[in-house]
């Protein structure tokens, strides 16, 4: 009996190709927890710093504005993958929510094969920007940080999120059933049925 997560015609290779996939969404995955996780430790413990130095010395943390700037920056496009993985992002989908089987599925598919190319020209796009600043030599205005160095997240975001869309592409075309994104299957099990009650 075949098993949910391929189709029913193909043999071992969907199986291997899943496995391969899984573990590009498991590293890609793991870079974005670190990277939001060391960007939100950083950005929580320099404003409790800044604070305790505004109290104690009468003076804050030089540049705290440009830090909790670049990191909300990070936050905002490491995040992007993130909440595609998670199928958290906005969806459009009164047309989508209309349709039943084959015709949702494709639809699914074409959506995410189309926003996943979206996201790699946005990512080309955003890598012209940061090398035209990094040409530019321009710094942050309090601590002199070259400004490439902290938007260099935007083209790694837009990528990441860009993978993620063409994974769950993947994901629906070997698999029987629906993925709304790599890893979860599409549900909506939190929506009651009545709304009037």
């Amino acid at each position: 009996m075949p098993d949910s997560d391929g189709p029913p015609a193909t043999g071992g290779w969907s199986k291997g190709l899943i496995r391969a996939l899984s573990l590009l969404d498991r590293v890609t995955e793991q870079i974005e927890k670190l990277i939001l996780g060391c960007t939100v430790l950083f950005i929580s413990g320099m404003l409790v710093v800044h604070v305790l130095a505004r109290q104690l010395l009468s003076s804050g943390v030089t540049g705290q504005v440009e830090l909790t700037q670049m990191c909300i920056v990070i936050m905002t496009f490491a995040g992007l993958g993130y909440g595609v993985r998670r199928a958290r992002h906005i969806c459009m989908s009164a047309f989508y929510d209309q349709l039943k089987g084959w015709p949702r599925k494709t639809l699914l598919i074409t959506i995410c094969l189309l926003t996943g190319a979206l996201m790699f020209y946005f990512c080309w796009h955003a890598y012209e920007y940061v090398s035209a600043i990094q040409s530019r030599g321009r710094k942050s205005s309090a601590l002199q940080i070259p400004l490439w160095i902290p938007y260099l997240i935007v083209p790694i975001g837009f990528a990441l999120a860009g993978i993620q869309y063409w994974l769950t592409a993947l994901r629906n075309m070997t698999s029987a059933d629906i993925y709304r994104s790599f890893s979860e299957k599409e549900r909506y099990d939190d929506v009651p049925d009545d709304l009037t009650t």
